[in-house]
């Protein structure tokens, strides 16, 4: 069983127990997910099952998107409320400042990982260390929010949907915003409702997904392995490159020779696949596709990544 299954995740799990409980309904030991989701976050959770953990690097790039709900005039320790109040304030901002300021968080920027997160340092989560009492320094981080849309404002509370790249914190965006306004914030509710190429309407909470295995219609929920990454060209290959791919073999230009390769630029990524069926590897190329005719026949054309034994 390779592929994907993408998880509505409820409120009040962790991320990594939502993956457990998908190995045990579905009778399994390789699984992962491609992004933490905080406990009290629910929405899109992306499980990789089988050799489709192999891919949980790549897929942990994609940019994602959120509804968010901002408590203003509340500041706590965790940045959201579930955590310890540090302060309440009567937030006395009208409705286009509460706008301006979200609509400014759209750009780039550097964000350092909150205290009480999942970030691993010398193997421990970040929350292990503050909850030790031990301070630990994190290097700030480069992030970027792609839009924000205001879908309610209801004071001290406002909804929007946000798109942003892999790491970004939107509890720290919501306390940010609330210092922008002078009163304090932080996040009382919040949804993933896309990772990548996977969007809430393909999600199945933990209930559906027990229905789903039990009736036999699974695989009508999931993503097999030459459907992942559908941004990333493909090169269909035979079975004896196929196979000696996935033993090994880092192909020479020779070895293409014959195949129908896209046009790539060196550095992009590719996926070999067997007749669009089956994904055998996934690699980087060394050149430009259009270089390959003036490259020597056994000069190193791709360097491999990860094979499959799909």
């Amino acid at each position: 069983m390779n592929g994907v299954v993408v998880i509505d995740k409820p409120s009040g799990r962790t991320s990594r127990a939502v993956v457990e409980e998908v190995k045990r309904v579905l009778g399994i030991r390789k699984a992962g997910h491609t992004g933490t989701l905080d406990p009290m976050a629910t929405g899109v959770l992306p499980v990789c099952l089988g050799e489709a953990t192999k891919l949980v690097q790549f897929l942990a790039l994609d940019d994602k998107e959120y509804r968010a709900t901002l408590l203003l005039g509340v500041r706590t320790d965790t940045l959201d409320t579930e955590g310890t109040i540090l302060e309440k304030r009567e937030p006395r901002v009208g409705r286009e400042q509460v706008e301006e300021a979200l609509r400014s968080l759209v750009g780039k920027r550097e964000q350092t990982p909150p205290l009480y997160s999942a970030v691993k340092f010398r193997g421990r989560p970040l929350y292990d260390w503050t909850r030790r009492g031990i301070e630990v320094e994190q290097l700030p981080r480069d992030v970027e929010v792609f839009s924000v849309r205001i879908d309610e404002v209801r004071l001290p509370e406002v909804t929007f949907t946000l798109s942003c790249s892999k790491g970004t914190y939107i509890r720290s965006l919501c306390a940010e915003v609330g210092e922008m306004l002078g009163c304090g914030g932080c996040m009382s509710a919040l949804r993933r409702t896309r990772s990548g190429a996977f969007g809430e309407e393909a999600a199945l909470t933990m209930e559906g997904l027990a229905e789903a295995w039990k009736q036999g219609s699974f695989r009508a929920h999931w993503t097999p392995l030459t459907e992942m990454l559908p941004d990333v060209a493909v090169i269909e290959v035979d079975p004896p490159l196929a196979e000696r791919l996935r033993n090994g073999y880092q192909p020479e230009v020779v070895a293409l020779k014959g195949y129908h390769i896209p046009f790539l630029t060196a550095g992009d990524v590719v996926k070999f696949c067997l007749y669009d069926k089956h994904l055998v590897a996934i690699a980087r190329m060394l050149c430009a596709s259009e270089e390959l005719a003036t490259w020597g026949d056994r000069q190193q054309a791709v360097r491999i990544l990860r094979v499959f034994n799909d």
